[in-house]
């Protein structure tokens, strides 16, 4: 059940990376039923359609468009904002998902590692809001959420390469915010803690192996409120960010963690 009116983002144009994983699917399914035009996009081709297809069902009003793209490649980067702007016009609305985990412990990291996280998590990023700015800014509109990580706010074991791209981020966002708010444009931050994704839930199982728990046991003993973060919960914390709503939450890094963040 939706907690927003389905026209509070009517005439306001979405784009969501890293749409075909389970932060990026919700998000794009929540923004849509707030009446934004949305733009999806992933690598994975067939998981786009997908979504496009769910969102579609959803409401046979709504306005989706899939584009396949590699963000870590500037070429595609270019033709996906292109694309975009000629399906839905300018982007008012940028939810910056797109991110991968990797690495390990410092004695293990090879430079390999630490490059590829930190270009698709922080690099590719910062250029992908450039070209996305510079619309931003003439029509003097526009909100930004970065989706980071309770790991851009303190480091954990085996995440020097992830925790550093997310801790960029996070500079990223306090940096471009006190920028872009001369222009009318606001930039937030979300840092979910664990989240019943895929990949969330994988780090808590390397979690539990390496600490020889169960799962169960490093989500009880991790999270005060006792289970995982939803990623409609995540969603909707995006949603409102990106709402008139919150329009002077400015720089903001916004912790979902059920409380794990205390521990």
């Amino acid at each position: 059940m939706s907690i927003f009116a389905k026209d509070v983002l009517k005439g306001k144009h979405a784009l969501v990376t890293g749409a075909t994983g389970g932060i990026g699917s919700e998000t794009a399914k929540v923004l849509a039923g707030m009446g934004a035009s949305v733009t999806i996009t992933g690598r994975r081709l067939e998981k786009l359609d997908e979504l496009s297809k769910e969102i579609s069902e959803m409401d046979l009003n709504s306005k989706v468009f899939s584009y396949a793209a590699d963000l870590g490649k500037e070429e595609e980067r270019e033709k996906l904002v292109s694309a975009a702007e000629k399906a839905h016009g300018p982007v008012s609305l940028l939810v910056n998902n797109a991110g991968v985990l990797g690495g390990g412990t410092v004695d293990q990291l090879e430079q390999a590692d630490i490059e590829r996280v930190m270009y698709i998590n922080y690099t590719s990023t910062v250029l992908l809001t450039q070209l996305i700015y510079k619309t931003m800014k003439q029509q003097k509109d526009g909100a930004i959420v970065n989706v980071a990580s309770l790991s851009g706010l303190r480091g954990t074991y085996g995440g020097t390469a992830y925790a550093s791209s997310k801790f960029a981020l996070i500079g990223f966002t306090h940096s471009m915010a006190v920028e872009a708010i001369e222009h009318g444009i606001r930039v937030n931050a979300v840092c979910p803690g664990f989240v019943d994704t895929e990949m969330g839930r994988n780090s808590v199982q390397n979690k539990a192996d390496r600490e020889n728990r169960s799962v169960s046991e490093v989500i009880k003993g991790s999270i005060p409120s006792g289970r995982m973060t939803t990623p409609s919960e995540v969603a909707n914390t995006i949603a409102f960010l990106l709402t008139d709503a919150a329009e002077n939450i400015v720089g903001e890094s916004v912790k979902i963690s059920g409380g794990s963040v205390l521990r």
